[in-house]
C-alpha cells in the first residue's frame, strides 16, 4: 500500500480535523486549541500559521507557529517534517514550548541553524486538578477577587513585575508592551483575572485563567509581591482562583511550572495539584 506523508499550513476549511487532534490531549493541548476556538485556522484572526502532518491522507499532528512554535501530537516524524518547515522560513517566534519530548526533539533539530537560546527550561512539570482542595488544608481567600475593567492601571505593573521575573524581560520592550498591555486587558475583559488588593490598593497576589477550552483551562501567572512572600498568601490565592476556574470554566484545571522553583511546585501540590506530565520551553 502507497504510504504519503506531508505538511501544510492548514486552511479554515481544516478546522473540524485540526480541532479533533487537539481534542485528543485537552490539558496538553489547552492554550493552542482555546485559540484555535476562538479564532478558527485564519492566520490573521490566529496570530500565527498552523502546520498539519499528514499520513495516508489523515490529519495526525499539528504545530502552532506564532509567537510561540508549539507541537501538537506530534510523532518524531512530523517533528523532523516542522523542524525542516521551521528553518526553511528562519525564526520567528520568541519560544519553542509544548510537551518536553517533541519540544526537545525539535529543539535539537533546530538548534544549529536558531541557537544559542537564551534560556532552554527543559523539566516544566505538568500538573492538573478537578476538585478543590480539602477545606481543613487549605481555605480560598475571600479577598481574592476579579479585577474589573477599570482596573488595569491596579493589575499592569504586577503583570509586568511577574512576566519580567520569569521570563527574563520586560513584555514592555520591543512594541512598548502594546500587545502584552492587549492580552492582559483581553483576560480582564473576560473575568479571568484575579488579584489579593492590600489596604492601599497595591496587588498582593495575582493570576489568570489564561488558556480556556470546555475541557480544561490553565492557570498562569501567578505571582505574590516580594514584600508579601512567606505569609501564607500564595495557597489560599490558588484555592480562591481555582474555585473560580472550576464553578465557571472548566472541569480540568492545569498548569505547568518550572522544576526548580519547589516553593510554587509545594504550594500547587497543597492545593490539589498533581504531576501528569512535562513541558519544555525554549527562550530566544
Amino acid at each position: 500500500m502507497l504510504t504519503q506523508t506531508t505538511t501544510r499550513v492548514l486552511e479554515p476549511s481544516d478546522l473540524d480535523a485540526a480541532l479533533a487532534v487537539l481534542d485528543r490531549e485537552p490539558v496538553a493541548n489547552a492554550f493552542v486549541a482555546s485559540r484555535v476556538q476562538v479564532a478558527g485556522l485564519d492566520p490573521w484572526r490566529l496570530g500565527g500559521e498552523m502546520w498539519g502532518w499528514y499520513e495516508d491522507g489523515a490529519l495526525t499532528s499539528l504545530c502552532y507557529a506564532g509567537a510561540n512554535l508549539v507541537p501538537i501530537c506530534a510523532t518524531p516524524r512530523a517533528v523532523r517534517a516542522f523542524a525542516d518547515r521551521a528553518r526553511r522560513a528562519g525564526r520567528r517566534c520568541s519560544s519553542l514550548v509544548g510537551p518536553a519530548e517533541p519540544t526537545a526533539q525539535l529543539w535539537r533539530l533546530l538548534e544549529p541553524s536558531w541557537g544559542p537560546a537564551r534560556e532552554v527550561r527543559a523539566h516544566q512539570p505538568l500538573m492538573v486538578t478537578d476538585r478543590l482542595p480539602d477545606p481543613a488544608e487549605v481555605t480560598p481567600d475571600p479577598y481574592v477577587r476579579r479585577i474589573r475593567k477599570d482596573e488595569m492601571e491596579t493589575i499592569m505593573p504586577a503583570c509586568v513585575a511577574m512576566f519580567t521575573e520569569e521570563v527574563g524581560v520586560s513584555p514592555m520592550a520591543g512594541d512598548g508592551g502594546l500587545l502584552y498591555q492587549a492580552r492582559v486587558a483581553e483576560l480582564v475583559g473576560s473575568g479571568r483575572s484575579f488579584a489579593r488588593l492590600d489596604a492601599d490598593g497595591r496587588v498582593v497576589f495575582k493570576a489568570e485563567i489564561g488558556a480556556a477550552t470546555p475541557q480544561a483551562c490553565q492557570i498562569q501567572g501567578v505571582w505574590v509581591a516580594p514584600e508579601y512572600r512567606g505569609r501564607g498568601l500564595a495557597a489560599p490565592g490558588m484555592a480562591a482562583v481555582l474555585r473560580y476556574a472550576l464553578a465557571d470554566v472548566a472541569p480540568l484545571v492545569s498548569l505547568y511550572v518550572n522544576d526548580f522553583n519547589t516553593a510554587a511546585r509545594r504550594t500547587y501540590r497543597r492545593v490539589g495539584f498533581q504531576e501528569v506530565g512535562e513541558f519544555m520551553s525554549v527562550l530566544f
